[in-house]
């Protein structure tokens, strides 16, 4: 148990074009475990997810990227806490949803397009969280990239809602923050990193596919409104 304790704090794991840290690359799984049980809409989605959260804030929070130690990176390593704290949130969200009866094909939430009014919602929180966000990076943890990271943590935060409340948008914004963030790792030298998350923004496209298609045929079975049944 020691062993795996001491390889999974600092072991590395050969990848083309260099070595990436074990609780990366397992950090990084749980990450794509949790988007696949998201995307099939399972409660355990949540709790995946969070494993996964505490593992790559490690690796944020120390720079040790890519099997080395380097700059940290504070909106990166940001974005994992309040992962933690959203799902949360979205845990106990799908899991109320899912005792009201959830969706007709068995899935925790029906998914939906958002309304104009989330929408506008979801706006006004990409503003003011990506100016909190900026002022974080900048005032307090001092992050070298606070442009592009604020924009990480900002969109992160509301992606990870967007899926709380089962909208389709969420993928949209998922899509936008891996843009962002591969191009930010690609700039920082973390070449196994971006490649990773590469791989993860095309899945993220598949996710996008397969809940649009499920919000035209799946409905929602709740015994009650959902809204009314859980509150937002």
């Amino acid at each position: 148990m020691n062993d795996l304790l001491e390889w999974l704090v600092h072991g590395t794991i050969p990848v083309p074009g260099g070595e990436l840290g074990a609780r990366e690359v397992i950090g990084n799984l749980f990450g794509l475990a949790s988007a696949i049980l998201g995307m099939k809409r399972f409660v355990w989605a949540w709790p995946v997810g969070l494993v996964g959260n505490v593992l790559l804030f490690t690796v944020f929070a120390t720079g040790e990227l890519s099997g080395h130690i380097d700059e940290p990176l504070w909106g990166q390593a940001g974005r994992q806490v309040f992962f933690a704290v959203v799902s949360l949130y979205g845990w106990w969200r799908w899991s109320q949803v899912r005792t009201h009866g959830g969706a007709s094909d068995g899935g925790a939430i029906a998914p939906r397009w958002a309304t104009s009014a989330e929408r506008l919602q979801l706006l006004a929180l990409g503003v003011v969280g990506y100016a909190a966000a900026y002022v974080l990076l900048t005032q307090v943890l001092g992050s070298y990239g606070p442009s592009t990271e604020a924009w990480i943590l900002a969109g992160s935060m509301l992606a990870t809602y967007g899926m709380a409340r089962g909208w389709v948008e969420f993928w949209l914004v998922w899509i936008l923050v891996d843009v962002v963030g591969v191009t930010t790792l690609i700039q920082a030298g973390y070449y196994p990193t971006a490649g990773m998350y590469l791989f993860y923004a095309c899945f993220v496209v598949v996710g996008f596919v397969v809940w649009l298609r499920d919000a035209r045929s799946v409905v929602d079975t709740s015994t009650v409104d959902e809204d009314e049944a859980v509150p937002a």
